[in-house]
This record gives C-alpha cells, structure tokens and sequence, in this order.
C-alpha cells in the first residue's frame, strides 16, 4: 500500500481529486503542418480550452461524469474524471496565427502550420 494509498484511507477522501490529469497525445508532421492528436472521448468542444504560440501548444480540458454514482458503489473506477491539461513545445517554428482545431469521435486534432523558412540561395564568389 503506497502513501497515498494511506491517505485515502485515512482522511475517506479522494487523493485524485487534488490533482490534474495529464492528457497523451500523439504528434507528427506532414509536409505543411504539425499535427496533435489527442483521445478526450467526453468532453465537449465548449469545456477545451487550446493555447497556441510559436513554441508551445497547451490544451487545457474537463471530463465530466453525467452520474451520480456514488464512490462507494464502484468496484473499478479506472476512467479518469475532472481536469486534465497538456503541454507540448513545438520542435520546430509554428504559424500559431493559422492554427486549427476539431473534436471528432473523440479525437481532437490540432493542425499548426509550419513557418516559411528562409530558403537557401548560392552565393556568386566574385574575384578581383
């Protein structure tokens, strides 16, 4: 039995309730963009909350039960209720102007555009 274990037992409470849940996600790129995505079946588009700049995304969300079971009638409860928050720093320069966000099935995606980077040019060495 870990320590926190003990607390739950002695103070009745949930220790998990004082905490914030950490979101997984998934990220790649394609050619154009950088994409996140994330499972948050659950939630609604109106309790997310995305944050975008050119370094770091921050997604920021709230899983609510719709029962009123109450603890002690559970047997299992392995589903993760209540606050939740992700950040991630981009490992490239982002167009957070241009970022897009969409909730479907359960899945959020994110897309950020890459910036235009400066392209390489050849230099003409000009003898005297």
């Amino acid at each position: 039995m870990t320590n926190r274990d003990d607390q739950q037992i002695e103070s009745g409470g949930d220790w998990l309730e004082e905490y914030e849940g950490q979101l997984a996600i998934d990220v790649y790129q394609t050619p154009e963009s950088v994409i996140i995505k994330a499972p948050i079946a659950g939630v609604k588009p109106s309790d997310l909350e995305i944050t975008v700049n050119d370094e770091v995304v921050t997604i920021k969300g709230h899983r609510r039960t719709s029962d009123d079971v109450p603890k002690e009638s559970y047997f299992v409860q392995e589903c993760y209720w209540g606050a939740f928050s992700r950040s991630y720093v981009l490992p490239i320069a982002a167009d957070a102007e241009s970022s897009q966000a969409a909730l479907k099935d359960g899945i959020l995606t994110i897309t950020i555009p890459k910036q235009e980077r400066t392209r390489t040019r050849t230099i003409k060495v000009l003898g005297t």
